[in-house]
């Protein structure tokens, strides 16, 4: 079924980050465009990616890398923040 399509691919998602809350789908069909869209709850963020094609299971695909995308961005950002606090933690506690 669709679902179990869906459920598949956003699956390799929480390979790469862990930390989703819940994931919130849409499919929808206009016309001849198909329309599959995404918010994705992170601790602290949102993430939302959509995708139009003419056929479901491409928008699906496509879907899919956005989000993978956005997530592993995501976990840079965080990363990077974390690097910095800790940076920043040691440098002032080298100074005192």
């Amino acid at each position: 079924s669709m679902r179990a399509y869906v459920e598949k691919k956003l699956e390799r998602i929480s390979r790469h980050f862990d930390h989703v809350i819940d994931v919130h789908c849409v499919l929808t069909v206009e016309k001849l465009r198909q329309k599959a869209e995404a918010t994705l709850h992170v601790r602290g963020n949102s993430i939302h990616a959509d995708a139009t094609e003419e056929n479901m299971y491409t928008a699906i695909d496509l879907l899919a890398d956005k989000l993978d995308r956005s997530v592993l961005k995501h976990k840079e950002k965080k990363a990077d923040k974390h690097a910095a606090e800790a940076r920043k933690a040691r440098e002032g506690n080298g100074t005192e």
